[in-house]
């Protein structure tokens, strides 16, 4: 069995170690220009278009994200026929739930507004906000998605959920559809997105959707920069619309230092760690993949390449 690998720099030598302890079996070879030796598997992550063009013995790709979208940007240069398979939150979702708990009791306590009032050494009580009256929506609701919404409902928020297609989801009022995103935004006084980045999501969260927001309301995003129309929410925080952002994600990464975003105080940033790979849960799910494969039996994990996840 081979391999082919793609160093985009990230854990090399942690991702090698693991592969050849838990497929002793298999070649790994690290992908380089010029390599177009048969291989049977890729383990990739936005990669260059030749290093999957014309490959179409391979039996699978796997992204070692959960996201898909650096790889379907390839468009017509994905080899026919050869199923992506994304990582299915592979230690990623706990991640996610910590983070956005965090930013969502951040903003619920007051937390962010006493750490202004402290750089002024202002000692200030702020009225509490309710929590009956405090809906969080999530948009998206795929396994990361409702590994969030579980946090949130541990700590008794009222809890919407949006996602393309119509879910259930136990205690959530879910809506689907853009026809339904307007009435989705209205009732909810934080927006959290984890929404795969597709054609249809693009710049979802833009002056129109965000605008729709009740008076005050926060937004939380731990997708992808592209969902977000940056200037349409830095315009609505500083015009008071919106009250502020956790953003661990954006349009260009890494944020150049120029950009408005690092000046303004309502606006808090990470650098794209809500949730970091990790690396033996997520070996060991490909490794339990091929193994699957290669009994010719059907998988999980497999993208819908129109749907774009």
């Amino acid at each position: 069995m081979n391999i082919i690998f793609q160093d985009n720099g990230n854990h090399l030598d942690e991702w090698l170690q693991a592969l050849k302890q838990t497929l002793p079996q298999a070649k790994v070879r690290i992908w380089q220009e010029g390599d177009d030796a048969p291989a049977d598997y890729a383990i990739v992550w936005k990669p260059p278009v030749a290093m999957l063009r014309g490959r179409s013995a391979l039996k699978a790709i796997f992204s070692r994200g959960a996201g898909v979208d650096g790889i379907l940007q390839l468009g017509a240069d994905l080899p026919a026929g050869v199923p992506v398979l994304r990582l299915s939150d592979a230690g990623m979702g706990v991640q996610m739930a910590e983070y956005v708990t965090h930013a969502v009791l951040r903003y619920f306590r007051r937390f962010d507004e006493y750490q202004l009032l402290e750089r002024d050494a202002c000692w200030r009580f702020l009225p509490p906000r309710q929590r009956e009256d405090f809906s969080i929506g999530v948009l998206g609701l795929g396994v990361l998605g409702q590994r969030i919404v579980a946090a949130l409902q541990h700590f008794g928020f009222p809890v919407n959920g949006w996602s393309r297609t119509q879910k259930t989801v136990d205690g959530v009022t879910c809506y689907a559809g853009r026809e339904q995103l307007a009435a989705f935004m209205q009732a909810s006084k934080v927006v959290v997105c984890i929404l795969p980045l597709t054609a249809d999501t693009q710049g979802i969260l833009d002056r129109v959707s965000l605008g729709q927001l009740p008076q005050g309301a926060y937004l939380i995003n731990v997708a992808r920069g592209a969902h977000l129309v940056e200037d349409d929410l830095l315009a609505l925080v500083q015009s008071g619309q919106i009250a502020g952002a956790t953003l661990d994600v954006f349009a260009q990464e890494p944020l150049p230092r120029q950009h408005p975003f690092w000046r303004e105080p309502r606006i808090t940033l990470t650098p794209h760690i809500a949730a970091m790979t990790m690396v033996g849960e997520s070996v060991a799910q490909i490794a339990q993949r091929i193994q699957v494969l290669e009994q010719g039996l059907p998988v999980d994990g497999v993208v819908d390449i129109k749907r774009g996840y």
